[in-house]
């Protein structure tokens, strides 16, 4: 009996041994066969700073999709009981650049559009339809002949607008001639002094065109599976602060899986004309001119899925 013991602690033994020795031996071929991963890894990283650095096309894009739908039938712990509601919205970030040793033309798009809907199914008379939310849209064309390494004579060209709702009413069409500077790799910081902002819309009571200064700083980076942008777009009338307006827009997107992941938006704006023209549509009798109107911070964002093109 006792030996009988003695040789099943003895197997026992030397299978535990047994396993212990082999799952080291496969941690050992694991870390041996990740750092020559990571060694070629670097090396690929390295070719492809090298191709990104050649001269010639940039292209790239990445968004955001955000989206929920609801139904409540006889929901009664809310306000409303029977209600239908929900959103979707979708973001564009895309960019093509030529690179050159002596200039360069760098081009992009920036859009964010959103419906949403909200329906009582006991009122007849609400609107059971998607109505227009947050509605941008902006391009640009950039192009500067290289003086130095960081500094370029350069010319723009800027577009915004709606597109849901009030297609260029107003619509803002910069064009102006300055300098722009790249101090560091993917942040492009754009000095135009001489700038005219062409403004389109109905109401030429409230929306007038001025010269002025236009400054714009933009930062576009990929880190692994980070994607982000930044652009901050000035216009400086050297008519009236009223004519002034500003906008900032901020793209962040994480990816998941292949070329899925999460993403998220969100911008500012400061216009005095657009605050006027609401006011003006909302409570025409209190509100006559500039002085009248409180120019609050506008805002938006949008969170959600993103897919990287």
């Amino acid at each position: 009996m006792n030996k009988k013991l003695l040789l099943s602690v003895f197997l026992l033994l030397v299978v535990t041994l047994s396993f212990a020795q082999t799952k080291e031996e496969l941690h050992a071929q694991k870390a041996e066969k990740q750092a020559e991963a990571d060694k070629f890894q670097g090396e690929a990283n390295a070719l492809q700073a090298q191709i990104d650095a050649l001269p010639g096309w940039r292209t790239g894009a990445f968004g955001t999709i955000g989206g929920s739908l609801s139904n409540f039938s006889n929901w009664y712990g809310q306000g409303t009981p029977e209600l239908s509601s929900g959103s979707f919205g979708i973001t564009l970030n895309a960019f093509a650049n030529k690179i050159e040793d002596k200039y360069f033309w760098r081009n992009s798009l920036t859009t964010n559009l959103n419906w949403i809907k909200f329906d009582d199914k006991n009122d007849d008379s609400d609107d059971d339809s998607f109505k227009n939310g947050t509605d941008v849209f902006n391009i640009s064309s950039l192009y500067g002949r290289n003086i130095s390494k960081t500094w370029a004579i350069s010319g723009l060209m800027e577009y915004r607008t709606t597109l849901l709702d009030n297609f260029n009413d107003p619509g803002y069409l910069d064009v102006g001639v300055g300098a722009t500077w790249t101090p560091i790799e993917n942040l492009i910081v754009v000095i135009h002094p001489l700038n005219y902002n062409f403004v389109f819309a109905d109401s030429d009571s409230v929306f007038e065109s001025s010269m002025g200064a236009k400054i714009v700083a933009d930062y576009t980076r990929q880190i692994g599976a980070i994607n982000f942008k930044t652009n901050l777009s000035t216009f400086q009338s050297y008519k009236s602060g009223d004519l002034s307006n500003i906008t900032w827009t901020n793209s962040f997107s994480y990816t998941l899986w292949k070329m899925i992941g999460v993403g998220f938006d969100f911008g500012l704006r400061s216009n005095k004309q657009e605050a006027l023209n609401y006011a003006l549509a909302q409570t025409p009798a209190t509100a006559t001119d500039f002085d009248d109107v409180d120019n609050k911070l506008q805002s938006y964002y949008t969170f959600g899925l993103s897919y990287k093109f």
